[in-house]
C-alpha cells in the first residue's frame, strides 16, 4: 500500500485529520462542523481517487508489457 500513497498523500490526510478534530472541540457540534467533515470527506475521496488511479495505472502497464512480450516472439 505504501507504493501507491506517497508521503505528500499520508501527510495530507493527517493534517486535515487533526484539523478536523480540533473544529470539532472548538465548534462543537453545530452547523460548522457539517463543513468541516465534507472538507474532510472531500480529502479523503481525492486521495482514495488516487490510489485507485494508481493502481488501475500499474495493471494496464502489466497488461501492456505482456501484449509486447507476446508480439515480440
Amino acid at each position: 500500500m505504501n507504493e501507491h500513497f506517497d508521503t505528500g498523500s499520508l501527510l495530507i490526510i493527517f493534517i486535515t485529520f487533526v484539523l478536523f478534530i480540533l473544529a470539532l472541540f472548538i465548534k462543537g457540534f453545530t452547523h460548522d462542523l457539517l463543513i468541516e467533515a465534507g472538507v474532510f470527506l472531500v480529502s479523503v475521496k481525492l486521495i482514495l481517487t488516487a490510489y485507485k488511479h494508481s493502481v488501475i495505472a500499474k495493471k494496464i502497464s502489466k497488461d501492456l508489457q505482456d501484449i509486447k512480450k507476446m508480439m515480440a516472439m
